[in-house]
């Protein structure tokens, strides 16, 4: 092979296209994807995200692969994956399967632990106030709050009909925070209670009887989707998959759900995510803003919920540790655990997991009541 041979061989590569707002955004790939194995902070979620990153930015004109049908001509197979995303399908289907994993009994057992879970969604109006009076549209600012519900699926699926441009930057950023959950939500939960108001211990919850489970996804269902019907995309899928698992006929379909098309659908989303953070999408200072209000959202999501349930102690003779109030942001079961935690720490006989993950679970049906509102108005 000639020199002339192979210097046209290089001229036509990738290294010969590739610029250095790439090599960034390849780079930035390759630490998600670090991070993810190393810290094992979400796997199941970073990696393919990160990984995904790498796809899009080896030169896209060379590869096709994020090409839309053109002349005839089918599409690249990222374009194809990204519909999925773009038009609305993944997130209903996560929340299937989050549905049919989830035990609602623990909010049954005492409802007013949902006020929590309403309450830690505080941090996204504060957040879309705050994000609106720096010049975000009124859209955008909606998205980029929702991130304070620590629910990447309901970011997700926001932030495809406001901000499509934004959408991977906002669903990195929503991921990202719910995998710091153990090192941000310590540090707020001590700042905002006392040792005293940790070591509360909470009454054990009452069982739940089966038709009460059978009921509850079919009742908030149709009560939550006729007082907020955008919500219903999600809302309706994750009492579905709830239904399935409580029904106790459909162990199949439940774990269809939970296993096989949740795990499907989320690494999808995950390299749509990843595909969608082109370089001249992500290195901007609105990125950099859209970070920082994101990670206010969260933060004063947990501290709203954490108030709440202090501010709920003023008047009820059953004491509630207000550690639980900061599991009210959706990010199932990881910020019960950290609850959890936090109270053995200063009480080691100290058992609030339970009672932890009514909030956790309300908070996930908040943030989708939360979205379907933002729907509904903007």
């Amino acid at each position: 092979m000639s020199l002339n041979e192979i210097f046209s061989f290089f001229s036509n590569s990738g290294f010969a296209s590739i610029n250095w707002s790439q090599i960034v955004m390849i780079a930035i790939g390759l630490g998600i994807i670090y991070i993810a194995i190393v810290k094992h902070a979400e796997p199941l979620l970073l990696i393919p995200l990160g990984f995904g990153m790498i796809m899009a930015n080896i030169p896209p004109e060379l590869t096709g692969i994020l090409l839309p049908p053109q002349n005839g001509q089918p599409g690249g197979l990222l374009w194809y994956i990204k519909q999925g995303m773009e038009l609305g399908i993944y997130p209903p289907l996560i929340f299937l399967g989050i549905g049919a994993l989830t035990d609602f009994s623990y909010l049954i057992a005492d409802p007013r632990l949902i006020l929590l879970g309403g309450a830690a969604q505080v941090g996204i109006f504060i957040t879309f106030i705050l994000a609106s009076l720096l010049g975000f549209d009124l859209r955008a600012a909606a998205s980029i709050s929702i991130i304070g519900g620590a629910d990447g699926p309901t970011a997700i699926y926001l932030a495809s009909k406001f901000s499509p441009d934004m959408l991977s930057v906002i669903a990195i950023a929503a991921y990202s925070y719910i995998s710091l959950i153990p090192i941000l939500q310590p540090p707020v939960s001590k700042l905002l209670t006392t040792k005293r108001e940790r070591k509360i211990r909470m009454k054990k919850l009452r069982n739940v009887s089966k038709k009460e489970r059978i009921l509850f996804p079919i009742l908030t269902t149709i009560l939550v989707a006729l007082i907020v019907p955008q919500t219903l995309p999600l809302i309706g899928m994750l009492m579905l998959g709830n239904l399935l698992k409580e029904s106790g006929l459909t162990g199949r379909l439940a774990e269809a759900a939970s296993r096989y098309i949740c795990d499907t659908v989320t690494i999808l989303l995950m390299l749509s995510v990843g595909a969608s953070a082109t370089a001249d999408i992500f290195l901007s200072i609105g990125t950099l803003k859209i970070i920082l209000l994101g990670a206010l959202a969260f933060v004063s999501s947990l501290a709203s919920g954490i108030i709440f349930a202090k501010f709920m102690n003023l008047f009820s003779k059953e004491k509630i540790n207000p550690l639980i109030g900061a599991a009210g942001v959706s990010a199932v079961p990881d910020s019960a655990r950290v609850a959890q935690r936090l109270a053995q720490e200063a009480d080691p006989g100290n058992f609030i997991l339970m009672h932890a993950m009514g909030p956790n679970v309300a908070g996930v049906i908040g943030s989708a009541i939360v979205a379907g509102f933002f729907l509904s108005i903007l």
